[in-house]
């Protein structure tokens, strides 16, 4: 292999599965003459981070995971030597994959209790099925931020929680799950993205923080999951100037950070890999074509993840880089290839030489169901529900009822004040709820009463309210997709009547609410169909809550 192949090993384009003809011959192209190592599959170029500000419409496709399978067999057929193919799926293909399952947020099994980590293996495990069906060798999850700031734009939801202890455990057993099924990992986003105020996306975060601090704190579940031997570290797009010998530029950069924190101090071996180098924290900066590409192999990265500028980036490293430089970070990411050959090989005839050859595999069918209400989120696959895709998928639907018995956390309230509440008269109101309110048609089996889906329809006869909480957005940018209005409908509500709150989501959607002043609060994280049947039942008194809040409301 040349020189330039070596460099051209180092590179992870995006490759989009709902793209044109002629960008997909144009990527062929690319791997073809350059040598690609590895691709990061997106959903579409409307989806991906350079549409974060949502310009572009999302376009679905019932048939994405269909389209994804060829499309990686399409690629591997053109590559003179096997890709690595990677996807973000830190809650399952969903993440990027319509009718594909999807399990819970991070966040959900962050209230699960410790001893309960069995579970969060299997959710790593069944991930890691589901993208050995398509041909994908590599989860670039879990996130093992410390999520702090309750305002933070981009990770909340994506993070186990703000104990470092549980974030640790959890990571662990997702890891350790992953890597069950021959799938490689990656944790991030280091140093730590957890008390961000900015989204990394749009703007470059300031993380100012004494080093102590941050080494007791954001640096500690990248130790512990380094010393598990996860398969790589992604660096995030983040200034840290304690870490960064004073100096504002991004940890992924930053060669104080990765070559001096990450690998000399925490003594860290394996491979880099850079978060998408088209974020604008860091792309805006550098408009000279292969200098951005240049700078994070510099300063670092082994794998230049979503690199826009191949060929450019390519002949930089090529004319600026030292053959050792290069060829280190090439022995890393051939020893990533030759790590999956091994973990494939019993379903892999095909091998020759000393190359790793990286096997694909069927197409399951898939089934035409769909919903979606985030940008950065292509599928809710039915609220959670399998979709036909096949044998290896079955297992979500049973897994996600044992997350949601296990992750339901009871808020505020007694057990036996609901029962209490039960026995009233009631009536119910739900807020942004789903297509199918499965909450309140289970409750309405055993105990029959008047429902309403909007503010123009409340009931004025009753001082009981058993009140469902549905949010649209899972991030906290306009008010978790709530109007001002709805916010004050249910402020006054809860401080007028006597409320039973669920709440289907995000737990921070509960600090712009006075829910205090509620009888009872109930947080069931997920609108998926399984979750609202536990939270029914749990109201109905035939399951407790096992669940404990991950993260820290205000007072």
């Amino acid at each position: 292999m040349t020189l330039r192949e070596k460099i051209g090993q180092l590179f992870m384009p995006a490759a989009f599965i709902n793209d044109t003809e002629a960008e997909i011959r144009k990527l062929e192209k690319l791997i073809r003459e350059h040598h690609i190592g590895s691709l990061c599959f997106f959903h579409s170029r409307a989806s991906a981070a350079t549409n974060f500000e949502g310009t572009k419409k999302i376009v679905h496709n019932e048939n994405s995971f269909e389209t994804l399978t060829r499309l990686v067999q399409r690629f591997q057929q053109v590559a003179k030597y096997p890709l690595l193919i990677a996807i973000d799926a830190e809650w399952g293909l969903a993440m990027r994959v319509e009718n594909t399952p999807q399990y819970p947020y991070a966040i959900t099994l962050g209230a699960i209790a410790e001893e309960r980590s069995d579970l969060i293996y299997e959710v790593g495990k069944s991930i890691a099925r589901d993208c050995r069906a398509a041909g994908i060798h590599w989860n670039l999850a879990p996130c093992v931020d410390i999520n702090s700031n309750p305002l933070n734009p981009v990770i909340g939801y994506r993070s186990f929680g703000e104990q470092k202890s549980k974030v640790i455990k959890k990571a662990i057993a997702f890891v350790k799950g992953t890597q069950s099924e021959g799938i490689l990992t990656s944790i991030k986003h280091f140093p730590g993205h957890g008390d961000t105020g900015t989204d990394s996306h749009l703007e470059l975060p300031l993380i100012d923080k004494p080093k102590n601090v941050l080494l007791e704190n954001e640096l500690r579940p990248f130790e512990k999951l380094i010393a598990e031997g996860a398969d790589s570290v992604m660096v995030g797009h983040l200034s840290i100037p304690a870490l960064a010998g004073g100096k504002s530029i991004s940890s992924s950069l930053s060669p104080e950070i990765i070559k001096g924190v990450l690998r000399d101090e925490m003594g860290y071996n394996g491979v880099v890999i850079s978060d998408a180098l088209n974020m604008h924290a860091v792309a805006k900066n550098h408009p000279i074509k292969g200098e951005l590409e240049w700078l994070a192999f510099d300063a670092g990265n082994d794998i230049l993840c979503f690199a826009e500028h191949v060929a450019e980036g390519i002949e930089t490293i090529l004319q600026k880089a030292s053959v050792a430089q290069i060829e280190t970070s090439f022995k890393r990411v051939w020893g990533l290839k030759e790590k999956i050959n091994a973990s494939w090989a019993s379903e892999n005839n095909s091998s020759t030489g000393n190359e790793p050859s990286i096997e694909t595999h069927p197409m399951p069918e898939t089934d035409s169901s769909n919903e979606n209400d985030d940008p950065t989120a292509v599928s809710t696959s039915g609220h959670g529900e399998v979709s036909e895709l096949s044998s290896h998928f079955f297992r979500s639907l049973d897994l996600n009822r044992k997350l949601a018995t296990e992750s339901l956390t009871l808020l505020k309230g007694t057990p036996h004040g609901i029962s209490e509440f039960k026995k009233s008269d009631f009536a119910g109101i739900a807020m942004k709820q789903p297509t199918d309110n499965h909450f309140f048609k289970t409750i309405q089996k055993e105990k029959d009463f008047p429902d309403f889906s909007s503010t123009d329809s409340s009931p004025n006869e009753t001082e009981n309210i058993l009140l469902a909480l549905f949010p649209p957005q899972v991030k906290p940018s306009n008010r978790f997709g709530f109007s001002k209005e709805e916010l004050i409908f249910i402020n006054e509500l809860i401080a007028a009547e006597n409320v039973v709150l669920y709440l289907f989501g995000n737990p921070y959607v509960l600090n712009l609410i006075e829910f205090n002043k509620a009888k009872a609060v109930i947080i069931a994280y997920q609108n998926f169909i399984p979750f609202q049947k536990v939270a029914a039942a749990h109201f109905l008194g035939t399951l407790e809550a096992q669940g404990k809040l991950p993260v820290r409301l205000a007072p």
